[in-house]
């Protein structure tokens, strides 16, 4: 194992435990991490993982247990608890002041004292440092809402290095990042490893396990079930550890037999609101019974198709028409009544309200329909909980408890609970946006199944994803965004991943 290991070990949990209600999060877990390591914790959706380290940062107190640094025992009641031990966490979703810069959002939490130019004049000259020892260049100046998605988290290690982290969290790191954007982080995460810091790398991606982790821990359903060397197992074992089970083979998907026209797209164009196009002139056809796959790199507006498509924003010209009618701008719930549904990429900003229960996200969108409603139109929390209970056996949702709080699942059952809601209605297309971001093997299974299956049931699917592997598995046609712009379109026999490389760097086909 690369670096020398440390004794006592950086942190150690012994015997963790916590509930949420009715739910058993963590059982009596263990972990030992080292440091000069980068210390894996894998695991399906729900499994523990993300519980453990929250407490571990001091975000949930734990029920039972206790918790070692550097061979001491440690009481973490919060954050500032966390951040004194040298404990620190980069979340899945960034926990940055968008209207800041990088230097403020680096000095924020370690100010220096109430006159501000002394400690920005320290952090400035600790950001230049740590940027040259770990290759993060981030202009500080820039403000963070300018910054592309890799960049925000470099914002984010050197603000937790800033604040003298030892020990840190990384929580799906990869989840929103690039492949080139993922290799650039793990050659920054082997630097902090070889500088004797203590990595911890929460993920489910077992490619990324095998390639950067030293040692690896895996948790299934709230237990810690086993700890590997990472070099004496297998992207196999891990598996199998992580599920119970090994994984189903990949379905050969039925030829597609696209029928009618059911969406047509004409020379759209989508402005933000500083009046730059972030569409330029996109046009394109769905039709019933194919998948239709964009491609791209993440911010070359994918995002604002699906919200143009979806009647979330408003186009500045253009035509989207279904079944040959127009629709109106601007307008979801129209959308939604002439049979487009909507899984948005981010499903925490637009597919859900956190502190809402989970039966109430069940209906979300749908919640003024009249079948939801009793006597003198009040809501009728006897159906919309029977509504939810339904959908929650019906897309393996865990747990299977209507009125647990959204923000208490997994993203993986937030993922499916937001699917099996917009796919309840049988619309004539589903637009689907990052399927299967911080989703599980198991949860990824079933979802590409259920894309499938509405694709072979006449269905049309406009599917964007970030992940190459996804779109090629699933998708009938490839088009490949680049600039707000189509760069080309490939039927799926003849895509690959380097053609499709290509084109989304800008290279036509």
């Amino acid at each position: 194992m690369p670096g020398a290991i440390a004794s006592p070990p950086a942190v150690a949990c012994r015997g963790i435990t916590k509930r949420f209600g009715h739910v058993l999060a963590n059982d009596a877990v263990d972990l030992t991490v080292h440091r000069g390591s980068i210390h894996g914790v894998i695991g399906e959706n729900g499994a523990g993982k993300s519980t453990l380290m929250a407490i571990l940062h001091g975000f949930y107190p734990m029920d039972a247990g206790s918790i070692e640094v550097d061979g001491r025992p440690a009481t973490i009641r919060d954050s500032a608890d966390a951040i004194a031990l040298g404990i620190e966490m980069v979340h899945q979703h960034f926990m940055l002041v968008e209207p800041f810069t990088v230097l403020e959002n680096v000095m924020l939490g370690a100010e220096g004292g109430a006159l501000l130019a002394p400690g920005r004049a320290a952090a400035r000259e600790s950001l230049a440092r740590l940027s040259a020892e770990y290759g993060l260049s981030v202009d500080p100046d820039t403000v963070v809402a300018d910054l592309g998605v890799g960049d925000k988290q470099r914002v984010e290690i050197l603000k937790a290095l800033h604040h003298g982290a030892e020990i840190l969290i990384l929580d799906e790191p990869t989840g929103v990042l690039t492949p080139q954007e993922a290799d650039d982080l793990f050659r920054v995460l082997r630097s902090l490893r070889d500088q004797g810091k203590a990595v911890v790398l929460i993920t489910h991606k077992l490619r990324e396990v095998m390639a950067v982790t030293d040692r690896v821990s895996v948790m299934r359903g709230g237990k810690m079930v086993a700890h590997r060397d990472t070099a004496e197992t297998s992207a196999e074992e891990l598996s199998l550890l992580m599920i119970g089970r090994r994984p189903a083979a990949a379905e050969r998907p039925l030829p597609a037999t696209p029928g009618a026209e059911l969406l047509r797209v004409s020379d759209l164009t989508v402005q933000d609101g500083a009046g730059v196009e972030r569409l330029r002139g996109v046009s394109f056809t769905l039709h019933a019974g194919e998948i239709l796959g964009i491609a791209g790199v993440a911010g070359n507006g994918q995002t604002e198709l699906l919200e143009a498509l979806a009647g979330m924003r408003t186009p500045s010209s253009g035509r989207i028409a279904l079944r040959g009618a127009a629709l109106p701008a601007g307008d979801a719930a129209a959308r939604r009544a002439a049979g487009i549904a909507h899984v948005p990429e981010d499903r925490l900003r637009h597919g859900l309200v956190a502190d809402f229960a989970a039966e109430d996200t069940a209906i979300l969108g749908y919640h003024e329909d009249p079948i939801w409603r009793r006597a003198l139109g009040l809501m009728s929390r006897s159906k919309v909980g029977a509504h939810a209970a339904r959908l929650m056996a019906g897309h393996d949702v865990r747990p299977a408890l209507p009125r647990l709080r959204s923000a208490l699942f997994s993203g993986g059952n937030q993922q499916k609970l937001i699917l099996g809601r917009e796919m309840d209605r049988t619309p004539d297309v589903l637009l689907v946006g990052q399927p299967t971001r911080g989703v599980d093997i198991g949860g990824i299974e079933s979802i590409h199944r259920r894309l499938r299956g509405w694709r072979e049931a006449g269905r049309g699917v406009l599917l964007v994803s970030v992940e190459l592997d996804e779109i090629l598995a699933l998708a009938d046609r490839i088009l490949v965004m680049f600039d707000g712009r189509i760069m080309g379109e490939l039927p799926a026999g003849a895509a690959d991943e380097r053609r499709l490389g290509m084109m989304m760097a800008g290279a036509s086909a």
